[in-house]
């Protein structure tokens, strides 16, 4: 997957932190806390995009790149994601939207 540019933590508006101590923590334990803790702050939640950064993968693998965000976290923002869950200091970001 050809990713536009590397994230950093400046890039997640108002990212909700999760500190998970297993190791190693593989993507679907860190999907299952993040929709787990999403339930918890919105009815309906519905994951928009996610990341991973040991496998350098993302989803949706969406190719238009600017220099400000990767693509796949332009996508979630610009169709309302607004809920940022955060694992382990960008280890593994999953965007969301949904009523709070």
């Amino acid at each position: 997957m050809a990713e536009c540019m590397p994230l950093t933590r400046e890039m997640l508006k108002d990212p909700v932190d999760l500190r998970v101590a297993e190791t190693p923590l593989d993507f679907a334990r860190a999907r299952s806390l993040a929709d787990r803790r999403a339930q918890q702050l919105r009815a309906d939640p519905m994951l928009l995009a996610w990341y991973d950064r040991a496998a350098g993968a993302f989803s949706p693998q969406v190719t238009c790149c600017n220099d400000i965000k990767p693509a796949w976290l332009i996508y979630a923002e610009t169709r309302g994601g607004d809920l940022i869950i955060d694992i382990n200091d960008e280890a593994f970001v999953f965007v969301y939207c949904g009523t709070p």
